[in-house]
């Protein structure tokens, strides 16, 4: 099986600490740039932004070397399925409140447990299915959406789900053969191209002014730094055992909420977070025996 290669659960969970705090960021600005720029715009100055930071740093590691097409059918499909979920995760985020926009996306690690052992040969034991069913009960327990009041945001919220579920994956598939700046690159790159072509179909593109562009340049910088962090945590450990990681994402974003937009924040959150953090505890220390 190739998830018993290598995994480094602990060097794992730290770069997905860098993508929690990055992810808590991104709403943020994401949020403070509604009505001024719509998804498909965010996207593409995101993208382009992405783009200086990866040749930038890709020039000095002297990493641009590594940069190749011989996955770019599946970095076309990954980054596909990305920008989908993305879009749907910004237009959500303005209109669902926070831990209950955060509790329908969580639902993505339950997604890559379902798919892992179909597309990555990784073994669904019984550690990795508590982990991944404890830590989205955990979810519920913070968020307690409200499922009578479905409309397109929380739909939206709950599709973004599925979609990041398979980028995860097809991330994880990549990072056999490919390296970090690779697939950095190829993300993008591409994403510049799918948001040019949907921010300019309606021939109006509104540009960032005044203290709008200071969010776009951290939706840029913390969208890549999010990827970054995935993508090395996902080098360190199987997807099963990197995702439910993201679980952790939610009490940070409930102690946003509240201060930020007066959202509820009630005793349920911590409940929910020690659930949360008790479920990956678990799970990496049964990891790390295994190994």
């Amino acid at each position: 099986m190739h998830d018993t290669v290598r995994s480094e659960p602990i060097k794992a969970a730290v770069w997905m600490i860098g993508a929690m705090v990055s992810f808590t960021l991104m709403a943020i600005a994401g949020r403070s740039l509604a009505g001024h720029l719509d998804t498909f715009e965010i996207m593409m100055y995101r993208s382009f932004i992405g783009i200086f930071i990866v040749l930038f740093f890709g020039y000095f590691l002297k990493t641009l070397g590594e940069i190749n097409l011989d996955k770019i059918r599946l970095h076309f499909v990954r980054n596909l399925m990305h920008f989908t979920g993305q879009n749907l995760w910004f237009y959500a985020v303005i209109f669902v409140p926070l831990s209950q926009m955060f509790a329908f996306e969580f639902s993505t690690p339950v997604w890559v447990a379902v798919m892992a052992p179909f597309f990555l040969s990784e073994k669904l034991t019984f550690s990795r299915i508590l982990a991944a069913s404890t830590g989205f009960l955990g979810i519920l327990i913070v968020a307690r959406p409200d499922f009578n009041q479905l409309g397109f945001p929380l739909v939206a919220a709950a599709s973004c789900a599925i979609f990041f579920a398979s980028t995860s994956v097809a991330t994880k598939l990549l990072t056999r053969e490919q390296s970090v700046t690779c697939i950095l690159f190829w993300l993008v790159v591409i994403q510049a191209i799918f948001g040019l072509i949907t921010a300019g179909f309606d021939g109006d593109i509104a540009y960032p002014s005044g203290e709008n562009v200071f969010w776009v340049v951290l939706v840029g910088i913390c969208g890549l730094m999010a990827h970054l962090s995935i993508t090395k945590a996902l080098t360190l450990a199987p997807a099963i055992v990197v995702m439910p990681l993201e679980f952790l994402r939610l009490p940070l974003i409930s102690i946003v909420g509240f201060f930020l937009y007066n959202e509820g924040f009630e005793w349920q959150v911590w409940v929910g977070a020690l659930v949360i953090l008790g479920a990956n505890a678990i799970n990496i220390r049964t990891e790390m025996k295994s190994k």
